[in-house]
């Protein structure tokens, strides 16, 4: 039987709940509600090794793989592409349950976001997307939080003007993604073990792209692997290829390497790390500007919706570890909540409907909430 005291705390945590969604309605999101059920290969291309490796799967009656809904951006970006809507400006919120496995905590849980769609004003999206956000936790009572902010935009313009080997700037990229140190993003493993794959690189090592891959997925098949980690045969096929290919190149070179050490050192004050971020361009003769200049925009648009730019903290190393995004990144914590479990997360992912279907990339920033973590701590998501 559930007891007063239980069932007062249930009936606040609907009523906070509830003024968070309230108030992103009223913001001018519309309410969204994507089916639970979706298509698990999506998820499986598109949502980041964390999110993949703890998805439920089900298969439906026609045979095709499903999941339980894990998050709420690619499901509301489906809708969104298969409606009238699309290719247009659109701005969607959402409260409601997704499901992922997690160890010590409930495998279903609430989750409440915005995504805005369609935006060509980038940086002004990002600061309402971002500001929206705090407002609807803080109106929720989520006591105060700390904001920490991160732009992989900047870093892939940074790795574009240091001319690195194209397997390099995917290798580096995904670890920057994954929070790994600049020594471990250029001594990568062979699909994240310490494997001998030797024989099989050295053979790739000068093949034609296609027929490499079509002979890594040949090897895959005949030894009966489809997937291995929530990976596709693809896509273990291109790590091989990858690695092949940095095998072959000459590496990052020292000087190189002291650039990405100099970026990847900047944090701290916003303003004070686009001070830094533009003597490091200058003095590498890095052409930055165009990042740049949308890196002090976005502060801009962030301090006019009223955010003192002094409480947030930028940190160049800083991105989040799923494969969508593009651009401004961003977490909230609590002060006394634990490493790794932010309040809020999000940022901006432009090429994601691209990949889900559209002719061209399409301006999208979003953000979640975690309501469990907003109101009793929560589990890591």
């Amino acid at each position: 039987m559930t007891s007063k005291t239980d069932q007062a705390a249930q009936a606040d945590m609907t009523a906070r709940q509830g003024r968070i969604i309230a108030h992103l309605t009223q913001a001018g999101h519309v309410r969204a509600e994507p089916p639970i059920l979706q298509p698990a290969a999506v998820f499986l291309d598109l949502a980041g090794e964390d999110i993949r490796a703890r998805i439920f799967l089900t298969t439906g009656a026609e045979g095709e793989e499903l999941c339980l809904r894990p998050e709420y951006t690619i499901p509301v970006c489906r809708a969104y592409l298969a409606s009238p809507a699309a290719g247009t400006a659109a701005s969607f919120s959402y409260l409601g349950p997704v499901f992922r496995q997690r160890a010590g905590g409930p495998n279903e849980f609430l989750q409440a976001g915005i995504e805005s769609l369609g935006r060509a004003d980038r940086e002004a999206a990002d600061a309402e997307i971002l500001t929206l956000a705090l407002e609807a936790a803080y109106g929720a009572d989520s006591g105060p939080l700390t904001v920490r902010m991160g732009d992989a935009g900047l870093f892939t313009a940074l790795l574009g003007a240091l001319d690195l080997p194209a397997a390099w700037v995917r290798r580096i990229k995904r670890g920057h993604m994954r929070g790994e140190s600049l020594a471990a993003m250029l001594t990568p493993t062979a699909n994240g073990t310490t494997a001998d794959h030797s024989g099989v690189l050295a053979a790739l090592e000068g093949v034609d792209k296609k027929g490499a891959r079509a002979l890594v997925e040949d090897l895959l098949s005949i030894a009966g692997i489809s997937s291995v980690g929530g990976r596709s045969a693809g896509e273990i096929a291109d790590r091989f290829l990858e690695q092949a290919a940095m095998k072959s190149s000459h590496g990052v070179s020292a000087e190189k390497r002291a650039v990405l050490e100099r970026f990847l050192a900047v944090g701290g004050d916003p303003d004070k790390a686009s001070v830094d971020l533009r003597a490091l361009a200058k003095d590498a003769r890095l052409d930055l500007d165009a990042a740049l200049d949308a890196f002090d925009a976005r502060l801009g648009f962030i301090a006019a919706r009223g955010l003192d730019l002094s409480t947030l903290v930028f940190s160049a190393n800083f991105g989040r570890n799923l494969d969508y995004y593009t651009g401004f990144v961003f977490e909230a914590h609590r002060p006394d909540g634990e490493a790794g479990r932010p309040v809020i997360g999000g940022g901006r992912y432009d090429g994601l409907l691209r990949r889900l279907g559209a002719s061209q990339d399409i301006p999208a920033v979003g953000a979640a909430i975690w309501c469990d973590r907003l109101f009793a701590g929560g589990e890591k998501a």
